[in-house]
């Protein structure tokens, strides 16, 4: 499924509404990610990330070949980003230096209000009426999948979470249902999703000099595989004013 439609070094008033929208807003053309910035600080303020920088580097780095992270070259199933934060980031973005030149490395998106309308009650119940305990810091976060938050619903979802206890665990880690938030329950409702979202997603190959932005409390996104280890893309989270 190709985006149809993006936007050329827009003002924030025009993401804003393409988000609102579509829940992602594709920026093409920028001139450089100097002038990303701008851009996403008249969208919200720039949060810290996990290791405490307000840039993260998504790119190819040795000693993560067997891990589900960011860094390495394999796919990351669904999910959104800093679930276990109190609030999630409101805004995700990436900017892209270099795209994959091997036909993988595709950001996908899949909106959650899509998800809702896709699943059995039963699975519902599961996402809104079960907390777990998201990890992040000072403890985390406990609260369920899907939940209301300030009038709006906000989701909060890690296919690795459900199915292995962690965020980034090994590729070949296979735990008792015991270990896991919610049970096997809980890992069932992650293979349905994990389905759902290869069945609907929006698959984006980030232009160079591009940002992709999108509601990361709404929108679950993931990354397929790569081998080309060029590819360098720039993360940034920012919260809603």
């Amino acid at each position: 499924m190709a985006v149809k439609e993006t936007l050329v070094t827009p003002d924030v008033a025009e993401v804003r509404a393409k988000v609102e929208q579509d829940g992602f807003a594709l920026v093409r053309g920028l001139g450089g990610q100097r002038n990303a910035i701008p851009l996403l600080q008249a969208l919200g303020t720039l949060l810290p990330q996990y290791k405490g920088g307000l840039e993260h580097d998504v790119t190819y780095v040795p000693g993560f070949e067997g891990k589900s992270y960011s860094q390495s070259v394999n796919t990351i199933l669904a999910h959104t980003e800093a679930p276990g934060w109190d609030p999630s980031p409101r805004y995700l973005a990436l900017y892209c230096h270099h795209q994959a030149r091997c036909g993988g490395g595709y950001t996908d998106l899949f909106d959650g209000r899509r998800l809702i309308e896709l699943l059995a009650p039963e699975e519902i119940r599961l996402l809104t009426d079960h907390p777990i305990t998201f990890p992040g810091p000072g403890g985390g976060v406990r609260t369920s999948l899907f939940s209301g938050d300030g009038g709006r619903a906000v989701l909060r979802f890690s296919y690795n979470l459900l199915t292995t206890g962690g965020y980034d665990p090994d590729l070949d880690r296979v735990p008792a249902a015991e270990e896991l938030p919610l049970g096997q329950a809980g890992g069932d409702l992650a293979e349905k999703v994990s389905a759902l979202f290869a069945e609907h997603r929006t698959p984006l190959l980030i232009p160079d000099d591009a940002l992709l932005v999108w509601d990361n409390q709404r929108m679950l996104h993931a990354r397929s595989e790569y081998a080309d280890q060029d590819r360098h893309l720039v993360r940034y989270w920012i919260a809603d004013r």
